[in-house]
């Protein structure tokens, strides 16, 4: 297996994840929340690991089959593991196991929680929780192919070992630009439930929250009913 690979690929996707961290920790910081502090740790965390990782030479090197399964695997671990921080950082979740729960089942769209109140907890976290929806709806390392087409020369086999079905279609040549043109309609479909939802009278931020998990298909909301 080419350690080296993966390694990089990994430290890609931790930097991706710092990326996407960063959008609750503008509405922390913009509502003033005590739950910033979360944020800004676990956006640390994914830069100062990912950053040196990503940046690994790995010239003459090729992904193989192995390669790519062993990135998903090990991809879904880590997202989860840095993904949970901002539930334990600001005491939503104390405990690390049940923050990882969350996490896990919020990137994987299962939807499954151990939050049995939802309603009154800081909307920068639930932001969050939700987003880990949409972030694995279609999938992080087709997110991290989008946002760094240089990965996309060696990087089928990713794509190929996190998709559920038994072949890989691509819209595209490169796979780099199949992953913007999913994302965009994703994207685009997202904000077209949110206005929506705006219309039906909702407010912006439950907007938001409810778009994200209907588009991520995982179902998490911020009432208790």
């Amino acid at each position: 297996m080419n350690h080296k690979l993966v390694a990089k690929v990994l430290g890609a996707m931790l930097v991706v994840e710092g990326v996407a961290l960063m959008v609750p920790t503008l509405y922390a910081a913009a509502t003033g929340e005590d739950a910033l502090a979360s944020f800004v740790v676990a956006a640390l965390c994914c830069f100062g690991i990912g950053v040196p990782m990503a940046f690994l030479n790995t010239t003459g090197l090729r992904m193989q089959r192995r390669d790519g399964f062993a990135c998903v695997g090990l991809c879904w671990i880590l997202l989860g593991a840095v993904g949970a921080l901002p539930y334990v950082i600001s005491g939503t979740v104390p405990s690390y196991v049940d923050a990882l729960f969350e996490a896990i089942s919020g990137f994987t769209t299962t939807g499954a929680s151990i939050m049995p109140i939802i309603e009154g907890q800081p909307h920068g976290v639930m932001f969050w929780r939700s987003f880990t929806h949409w972030i694995g709806g279609m999938g992080v390392l087709v997110l991290t192919l989008a946002l760094l087409p240089q990965m996309s020369g060696r990087t089928s086999h990713l794509v190929r070992a996190e998709s559920p079905g038994p072949t890989l279609s691509k819209i595209a040549p490169k796979m780099g630009d199949t992953a913007k043109i999913l994302y965009i309609v994703y994207g685009v479909l997202t904000l077209a439930n949110w206005i929506a939802l705006l219309l039906a009278g909702m407010n912006p931020y439950d907007a938001a929250i409810h778009a994200l998990g209907t588009a991520g298909t995982g179902g998490f909301a911020i009432k208790n009913d």
